[in-house]
């Protein structure tokens, strides 16, 4: 590691280093510095707090377990566990920040929350928690990912959300993050953008960060009641970043705590819009308000991404990942879409437990750690569950498990 990390960031001006700030124009900074306001008013708030740590509780149903994963630890010769988000309300780690953006979009007086979403996991919980706190919800999603996706779609509907897909370009995540903002500079006064990772202008890569850091704190604890000891790995997948961070902060100033963060890589990493490994071959660049690594086209614009996992095929990563690939704190390796299939079934034929494709990408790079020799524990970050992609997985890989069509 080349520096100790820095608990103050981000600075003033929401950077991490060289990545973050806010590239938007001066009139949305009007309206995100209120936001920031707003943010640092309630997380000084005992009252906020306590309301949220009381749905957390009572309706999320936190703390999440860590299960020891047997089977996968005596297979591979390495403890394996897992931080169970799947198991919260909604199916995913996306609940913590969502909760905790529509307390604050409330506190300012806001009458709609609108985001993006790719998988569909932030668009339900986002249309879970305006349900909750009385707000309206419009949800934007790629055409691609709403007939992937479908489950949730249905779901986000009948929790009253407007679902509105995205046409353009690849039909996908980066096309339904443009399409909110855009939907979001026509009103900013009376909506919320309810980013979905630790990604956009300050301060929505520090808040989503701070809302998801209750998975970390939680496995700090647990983990030392239940082995005596920190583990010796973190595994979390990569898109935005958002339940990477939430795992990993509270263990980066533990350097016998080896962190490895997993971006897709696709179909080939050799090959231009056919993975989405933007840390590993990307470069600094600046897009939808903010300063981090992404991967660009011959003329510096974000280049066509893929992955298999609908919820990490953007083109950019959080800022504060950025950060923490150029300080050595955080290896950032890859998984590609077979080995995640392969690791979805592993996990669900060998401990009864069906993982979202994105949280696949995580066991798969586990599973990789343990067959170069790994035989310290790794802890994998569990971020949602697999109900929503299992009508696309028997479809697409159904033959190849030996799973036949009952239609």
């Amino acid at each position: 590691m080349k520096n100790s990390f820095d608990h103050a960031l981000p600075n003033a001006e929401g950077y991490f280093g060289e990545y973050g700030g806010s590239f938007i124009p001066e009139e949305l900074q009007k309206v995100m510095a209120q936001i920031t306001a707003a943010y640092e008013e309630c997380r000084q708030d005992p009252a906020f707090k306590e309301e949220l740590a009381r749905l957390y509780k009572h309706f999320v149903g936190r703390p999440s377990p860590i299960f020891h994963a047997d089977n996968l630890s005596e297979k591979y010769g390495t403890p394996i566990y897992l931080k169970r988000e799947d198991l919260n309300h909604t199916g995913a780690h996306k609940i913590n920040h969502c909760l905790g953006e529509a307390l604050v979009a409330k506190k300012m007086g806001k009458k709609k929350l609108i985001a993006e979403t790719g998988a569909g996991q932030h668009g339900v919980a986002l249309a879970t928690a305006a349900a909750l706190v009385g707000l309206e919800c419009d949800i934007y999603m790629g055409e691609v990912d709403i007939a992937k996706e479908h489950p949730n779609v249905v779901r986000m509907r009948i929790l009253g959300a407007n679902v509105i897909p995205a046409t353009h370009g690849r039909k996908t995540l980066k096309e339904a993050v443009d399409a909110a903002f855009e939907a979001y500079l026509k009103d900013p006064v009376n909506q919320l953008y309810a980013i979905g990772s630790v990604v956009g202008p300050h301060p929505f890569p520090m808040m989503v960060r701070d809302f998801q850091s209750i998975i970390g704190n939680e496995a700090r604890v647990q983990f030392k009641e239940m082995t005596g000891n920190l583990p010796n790995n973190l595994v979390a997948c990569v898109g935005g970043g958002s339940n990477a961070m939430g795992l990993f902060t509270a263990f980066l100033d533990d350097q016998d705590v080896a962190i490895h963060g997993v971006e897709p890589a696709g179909r080939s990493l050799a090959e231009v819009g056919e993975h989405a490994a933007t840390l590993t071959l990307g470069e600094p660049g600046v897009m939808h308000g903010f300063k981090s690594y992404m991967l660009k086209d011959g003329q510096g614009e974000p280049q066509e991404v893929y992955s298999v996992a609908s919820g990490l095929d953007y083109p950019s990563v959080g800022p504060q990942h950025s950060y923490l690939k150029d300080l050595g704190r955080v290896s950032y390796g890859t998984a590609d879409d077979q080995e995640a299939i392969d690791a979805f079934f592993e996990l669900s034929r060998l401990e009864g437990i069906i993982p979202a494709i994105e949280s696949a990408h995580a066991l798969a790079y586990a599973l990789k750690l343990a067959k170069q020799g790994e035989k310290g524990s790794i802890l994998i970050n569990l971020s949602g569950r697999g109900d929503k992609d299992i009508d696309f997985v028997v479809e697409n890989y159904g033959k190849e498990y030996g799973i036949e069509s009952l239609i």
